[in-house]
């Protein structure tokens, strides 16, 4: 294959129209089987570090991710969604992207290591020097990985994302648990992102196999820089709401309650991230040809949020039911303390879910400028929540943080669906019924704890899911219920008989 003929394939996305559907289900299953073997490896991570390692040792490393975090959000540029994006694309232009890109994440490392002495400063904890010094290489990695990232969605090349991201799980998992074993302590949670970022660059090169040319001042890249810094500006102001929690914990609590409380929230996030992270790399590139028919776009939109809501609701409403005998079971006897504020952060779970799938609809529709309003507008509301519940202890922060995103749910819907086909009301009706049910299912299993009233472990878990397992028995004598479950298996045969366009 000649060298032009090679960049076409590497930019061209004509393609990708003849079987949009098809890719685009096919891609999620594929990068929801990822995200499931992703999930068991996470799941062993956490499980094994949290009994090795003390709640102080997650702590110390929340402090420093709660304010590096907010230059992860920052260090792609917004310029991966420009690049997949963008209907046409040119070598030079992701050439150009390519070294800033890079550029950006040599000036965020540079920036971690001369901040690192005023974190140990500001949480009164000298040990954050040296923390903040390696976390920081993440950044220079993430600059090096994006174009090749973003070149390999816009191709919608799920398999080689599902197969990449597996094998860097496959090899970094094993080695933190090994490092926490022998006495690394925090250094091995440490280890953890620096090596999957590393080994996801890596191979994202070898897949990819297109090597950038040099910046040209001539590629016409201003438009998609503009576009690319307003989505950075809103993923890290995204990034603030996400991570003030922490850092206003660690400063006025410390690295024991920090522990709890991240602990919770990372295992309530977990199976959100496994399930957002395949969706949106789905959805964005799929949605971005779509932007020009917007029924269809509404469409797709409401089925991916209905699939969602299946998935996710019956797994938040099992968790919120039985949060202590999960922590217990998952983490160990030393974090049942983290057990009430598990409890409360599964009640903006959902919440959380379909607010992630509003930043799709802004990205793909080329609308970053409207995102970074909506952001500036609630990140202060959001920030100040925290802030009010900050003297009652970490559950004070956790349950103020959940009521205002929940209470301003309805009005950030509405602002997100002005332009599109899409209302509060074609949501609600795609989302009613695994809702509902989720909310029968969480009462039916509150009613046989205290009615049964298990004292292990397992038995506590098996009852809760017992109860759930009833009414989603009986839901299926509902017609409602029925109608989704025949339209989902509708969706299935779909996806068997284009499978083999794809």
């Amino acid at each position: 294959m000649s060298t032009r003929q090679q960049l076409l394939d590497t930019f061209s996305t004509e393609h990708l129209h003849a079987n949009l559907k098809g890719r685009s289900l096919r891609g999620g299953l594929l990068t929801l089987g990822s995200q499931g073997t992703q999930f068991l490896f996470q799941s062993v991570a956490t499980v094994m570090l949290a009994r090795l390692l003390t709640p102080s040792d997650f702590g110390l490393v929340a402090m420093v991710t709660a304010i590096t975090g907010l230059g992860q959000a920052f260090a792609d540029f917004g310029l991966s969604e420009a690049t997949i994006q963008r209907q046409e694309i040119t070598h030079e232009q992701v050439s150009t992207l390519f070294w800033i890109n890079v550029g950006i994440g040599l000036a965020l490392m540079l920036a971690a290591v001369t901040l690192a002495p005023f974190m140990a400063w500001f949480y009164h904890e000298p040990r954050l020097k040296a923390i903040t010094f390696v976390v920081s290489f993440t950044f220079l990695f993430g600059g090096l990985r994006v174009q090749h990232n973003a070149l390999l969605k816009r191709q919608m090349r799920f398999l080689a994302l599902a197969l990449r991201d597996i094998a860097a799980y496959a090899l970094a998992v094993p080695l933190a648990i090994i490092m926490a074993w022998r006495g690394a302590g925090y250094w091995a949670i440490v280890a953890l992102p620096l090596t999957l970022n590393f080994i996801q660059m890596a191979l994202s090169w070898l897949l990819v196999r297109w090597i950038p040319g040099l910046p040209r001042r001539d590629a016409k890249v201003g438009s998609m820089i503009s576009f690319g810094g307003k989505v950075a500006a809103s993923y890290v102001i995204g990034s603030v709401n996400r991570s003030a929690d922490a850092v206003l914990i660690g400063w006025r609590w410390g690295a024991y309650p920090l522990g709890l409380y991240s602990r919770a929230y990372n295992l309530l996030m977990l199976p959100v991230r496994q399930l957002s992270t395949p969706a949106g790399s789905v959805a964005v590139p799929a949605f971005s040809r779509l932007q020009n028919d917007p029924e269809r776009f509404a469409r797709y939109y409401l089925r991916m949020a209905n699939l969602m809501m299946w998935i996710t609701t019956p797994l938040f409403g099992f968790l919120f039911v039985a949060a202590q005998p999960v922590i217990i079971l998952v983490l160990g006897h030393q974090w049942q303390d983290a057990a009430p504020v598990f409890r409360i952060l599964v009640i903006s779970a959902l919440g959380q879910m379909l607010f992630d799938s509003t930043s799709w609809l802004f990205v793909s529709r080329g609308e970053s400028a409207r995102l970074l309003k909506l952001l500036l507008v609630i990140s202060p509301i959001i920030v100040g929540s925290f802030a009010i519940g900050l003297p009652f202890g970490i559950k004070g922060v956790a349950l103020t943080g959940s009521l205002v995103l929940v209470g301003m749910f309805p009005w950030l819907l509405r602002y997100t669906f002005h332009g599109t086909q899409l209302n509060l009301q074609r949501l609600v009706k795609a989302i009613l019924t695994p809702i509902a049910l989720s909310v029968a299912g969480v009462l039916s299993a509150e009613a046989a704890l205290r009615l049964i009233v298990p004292q292990r472990i397992i038995s506590q878990l098996l009852t809760a899911g017992l109860g759930f397992g009833v009414v989603y028995l009986l839901s299926t004598l509902v017609r409602p219920v029925r109608d989704e479950v025949l339209s989902l298996r509708k969706l299935l045969s779909e996806l068997r008989l284009t499978g083999q366009a794809v």
